[in-house]
């Protein structure tokens, strides 16, 4: 597939004026006061707020005066949010990111994505993100896929009477794990205003067929959250920057010149033992790529290096290794 030609940007804008994010996920062991408080200092413009039990927990007492107080903080240290949902065990202690869309019961699932609208809305979010899940083994491939047509049309509801955008975020190993999954997705619920893409990067040199740039131009229309990270070929794995094969000026341009002005939010989920050391190296090495990218670095070739998996300038897809026991290492 031919990529299509990207959007136009903005007179003077290039990749540093792209707004950097961090997210909260990867502070798990931090109070949630002190995690945006270290974000801040650290020069980002954003936060990623997953909502879980230590942060901002949407089932917890108090909610309103919590939200209140939390928009008054990233008021307070100039933050833009946008609502992630991915928390693991928040609403079943027992079974990682239970029960999903695609569940017997989804009740529970559809009650948090409702609830991450509503907190969306009050803390004036850019985009409030969300996933498919993993099919469970019982749950046959066309039962799935309805149940999440129909849950994915419920949240959208939400979100249409909230005034609030979606970002669904296509992730390797579920339901919906690339874009192309996504584009069925967004044609079958009739294409909403409302729902855009949440792209992670990593996930794009993970599993897609084009280079990353392309993967960026592909979904320009629609991109409404960035998820930011280095990965490998064929393997589900987070990695800090630099450590992955991603060459990241080329990425950085083509989020420029697709004229996207969301966060572009870091997302190293894995990172939380040592959060402020990573987070102060990300800032650190995006802002050099950043720089690189506007002075006019472009890619020369294809960015798949020699033993790749297979070759991300054809169609054919990879196949995608786990770094942990489960079928995701979010």
């Amino acid at each position: 597939m031919t990529a299509p030609a990207p959007r136009p940007a903005p007179p003077g804008a290039d990749a540093t004026t792209l707004r950097l994010g961090y997210g909260t996920n990867g502070f798990a062991n931090h109070r949630l006061d002190d995690a945006l408080a270290v974000i801040a200092d650290l020069g980002y413009d954003g936060v990623a707020l997953t909502l879980d039990h230590d942060h901002l927990d949407p089932f917890a007492p108090g909610l309103t005066r919590r939200v209140t107080a939390v928009g008054r903080r990233l008021g307070e240290l100039g933050l833009s949010v946008v609502i992630e949902t991915g928390a693991r065990y928040l609403l079943d202690p027992w079974h990682k990111h239970a029960p999903t869309l695609l569940h017997d019961d989804p009740t529970r699932r559809i009650e948090f994505l409702r609830r991450a609208v509503r907190i969306g809305a009050d803390l004036g979010a850019e985009a409030v993100s969300f996933w498919a899940g993993v099919r469970p083994e019982a749950v046959s491939p066309q039962c799935a896929w309805d149940r999440l047509v129909a849950g994915c049309a419920t949240v959208v509801d939400a979100a249409d009477s909230a005034g609030v955008t979606l970002g669904f975020e296509p992730e390797p190993g579920m339901l919906v794990e690339d874009i192309a999954d996504w584009r069925r997705l967004h044609t079958a619920l009739g294409a909403p205003a409302r729902l855009g893409i949440t792209l992670d990067i990593g996930h794009c040199r993970c599993l897609e067929p084009w280079p990353v740039p392309q993967c960026v131009a592909e979904v320009a229309d629609h991109l409404v959250n960035v998820q930011i990270d280095d990965m490998r070929r064929g393997v589900h794995e987070h990695l800090e920057f630099g450590v992955g094969e991603i060459d990241f000026p080329p990425v950085l341009t083509a989020l420029a010149d697709a004229g996207y002005r969301g966060l572009v939010a870091v997302e190293l989920p894995r990172d939380s033992h040592a959060a402020p050391a990573v987070a102060a190296r990300s800032i650190d090495f995006l802002r050099a790529a950043a720089a690189t990218a506007a002075a006019g670095a472009r890619p020369t070739e294809d960015e798949v290096p020699p033993g790749a998996l297979c070759s991300a300038s054809t169609d054919a897809p990879a196949t995608v290794r786990y770094a942990d026991s489960g079928r995701r290492v979010e």
